[in-house]
Formats: C-alpha cells, sequence, structure tokens
C-alpha cells in the first residue's frame, strides 16, 4: 500500500465515520435519557434516504402514510388516557401528531417542491415526528420495565420498521443526486464535494448538540433526565417529554444521515441495519454514555472498516463488529454494576 492509496482509504473512513458518529450520538441520547437500546436508528436512515428518492421521483413516499396512521393511533391512545384520568399534555401531541404531519402532508400532496432543499425539508418533516410517535405507542407505556425488556421491544420494532420499508420502497434500491458537485484535487487525492458536505454537516450537527446540552434549558433538563431520572422529576422536569424531544433529534439525526448517503451509495430498505449496528459499536466505544469517546469510536470503525475492505473486503464486516468483544471485555472489567433505576 503506497501513501496515495491510505490517503484514499483514510478519506473514505473518516466519511463513512462521520455517519457513524451521527448514528452514536443518536444511540448515546436515547439510552442516557430513556435507557432504550434503539437497534430501528438505522431505519431512520434508510427512509430518510428512499424518502427523498420517492420525493425525487414525483411520488408520495410510503413513510408519508405510516406518519398519519402513527399520528392517529397517537391521538386515539391520548384520548384514551385522558378517560381514564391520566394528565395528557395535549400542546406537544398537537405539534407531533397533528401540526407537523399535517404540514408534511400538505406540502407532500399539494405543493410538491421541486428544488432539492425543499424536498430535502419535507423528508425531514416526515422522518423526525417517527422519533416521538414511536416513542409514546411502543415505549412510554414500558417507561418502567427493565432495559432487556426495552431492547426485546427495539428488536421487534425493528423488524416491523424493515418490513413496512420492504412495504414502502420494494427490494430494489435507490440513490439521489449529489448536493454539491464539486470536484477537488489535493496532493492527487480527488475529493468530492458531497464527501465534504457530508463532514461538514456532521461536524455542524455535533456542535449544534454541543451548544444545546450545554447552553439551553431544554438541553440541560435533558442532561439532568440522563443522569437521573427519579431527581429530574422530583425537581419538576417532565420526563415524558424528555423522551418525545430525545426520540424526535434521534430521528431527525437519522433522517439527515439518510440524505448524507444517500447520494454516496444505493441505499436499499434494509441498508439501515448495518449502519446503525456500526453506530452501536462506536457507542459501546463510548459505555453508551461519552458522547466523545462515541465521536473517537465512530472514527475508529470508519477507518477500521475502509482498511480493512483493502487488506480483507470479504472479512471487513467481521472485523468491524470484533471491535466490540475486547471493548466488551475491557468495560466489564472497569465498571460496575448499577440497579436500574425505578
Amino acid at each position: 500500500m503506497d501513501g496515495q492509496i491510505a490517503l484514499l482509504l483514510a478519506q473514505d473512513g473518516l466519511v463513512n465515520g462521520a455517519v457513524y458518529a451521527l448514528m452514536a450520538l443518536a444511540l448515546v441520547l436515547l439510552f442516557s435519557v430513556t435507557r432504550v437500546i434503539f437497534i430501528p436508528q438505522g431505519e431512520f436512515v434508510a427512509f430518510g434516504a428512499l424518502t427523498m428518492a420517492l420525493l425525487q421521483a414525483g411520488r408520495a413516499p410510503g413513510t408519508l402514510w405510516l406518519l398519519l396512521a402513527l399520528a392517529a393511533l397517537t391521538l386515539l391512545v391520548e384520548a384514551v388516557r385522558q378517560q381514564r384520568g391520566v394528565a395528557v399534555d395535549w400542546t406537544s401531541t398537537a405539534v407531533w401528531a397533528v401540526l407537523v404531519p399535517g404540514l408534511a402532508a400538505f406540502l407532500v400532496l399539494v405543493l410538491a417542491p421541486a428544488s432539492m432543499l425543499g424536498q430535502a425539508a419535507i423528508t425531514m418533516l416526515i422522518i423526525t415526528p417517527l422519533g416521538p410517535l414511536l416513542y409514546r405507542l411502543a415505549y412510554r407505556p414500558l417507561a418502567h420495565a427493565t432495559v432487556l425488556t426495552l431492547l426485546i421491544v427495539s428488536v421487534a420494532l425493528h423488524g416491523v420498521l424493515v418490513g413496512l420499508g420492504l412495504l414502502f420502497f420494494g427490494a430494489e434500491g435507490s440513490r439521489t443526486p449529489a448536493f454539491s458537485e464539486l470536484r477537488l484535487d489535493l496532493a492527487g487525492i480527488a475529493i468530492s464535494g458531497q464527501s465534504l458536505v457530508v463532514m461538514g454537516v456532521a461536524s455542524l450537527l455535533v456542535i449544534l448538540m454541543f451548544l444545546f446540552f450545554e447552553r439551553t434549558i431544554v438541553g440541560k433538563a435533558l442532561r439532568a433526565t440522563a443522569m437521573n431520572r427519579v431527581g429530574a422529576r422530583l425537581m419538576g422536569i417532565p420526563t415524558e417529554l424528555s423522551g418525545d424531544l430525545s426520540f424526535a433529534l434521534a430521528a431527525f439525526i437519522g433522517g439527515v444521515s439518510g440524505l448524507l448517503i444517500a447520494p454516496l451509495t444505493t441505499v436499499y430498505y434494509d441498508t439501515g441495519f448495518l449502519i446503525g449496528l456500526k453506530g452501536f459499536v462506536a457507542a459501546i466505544i463510548g459505555g453508551l454514555a461519552s458522547y466523545p469517546l462515541a465521536l473517537v469510536g465512530a472514527l475508529l470503525v470508519g477507518l477500521l472498516e475502509s482498511f480493512s475492505s483493502f487488506w480483507a473486503s470479504a472479512f471487513k464486516e467481521v472485523i468491524v463488529f470484533t471491535l466490540i468483544i475486547p471493548v466488551l471485555w475491557w468495560r466489564s472489567l472497569n465498571s460496575r454494576h448499577v440497579e436500574d433505576e425505578e
């Protein structure tokens, strides 16, 4: 391997690592706030990419009908909860189950914008509310369940969403045009504009998330919930709304990731599963708790995958996922068991 090939592989690894970093951040956020190991995080990626592809083809995506169905079911569930005497926050319910889905349906079915940025915005309007709606329907009733129970629910939800992805998009993959056609040649290394877009957007999201958690009241409330749910509840922080917001952020990150990778590779209905698993490996390196370590782990996973594809392409996935074994072994020796909070 000469230096030029190494630089090409490093570039590819950093681009992939940027996407895995976004996945890892979302997984750490969800586990910290809700104790959910969210296996279907990758489905947001695939749904985002394929929704964008269908919008560019001038067709209404199946994810829109999924969103409207989940919104209607959520309204029904909230009405039943209120009849049973449970306090319901109708303001947040109206946002996730009425306002955003209604706006998305109006833009798709009535306006149907032809610009790429408009289609990307509509895609995010469709994908983002799927997070809090799925949380309300699948996870909130099990808020006090064990982590293992929540993991089983995640696996089941993953199977359902993959099946729906096959129904909505079919078995054929899709790609979308690049957001940038720029081509650079640095020291003999070709750098595409889309690669720069991926790195730039991923870096911007990481910075915005840092500022959100460090500088805003809502972000600090999410951090408090992640540190101690009982204490946060006693201080008046609505932990149910924390779940809504964390799942909305995770869905948003997944949707953006889908938009970023769709011009780089053909995306299929089940493509998100492997992407999510590699993000999970990075999150495990961070102990499902540390954002900086998760970012480092994501870049490590991306570089390891890239160089493995050169040295042993048939075993690159095995090599990447084997990384999790020494990490878990090391953490098992250096961490103490903590009982689940009620």
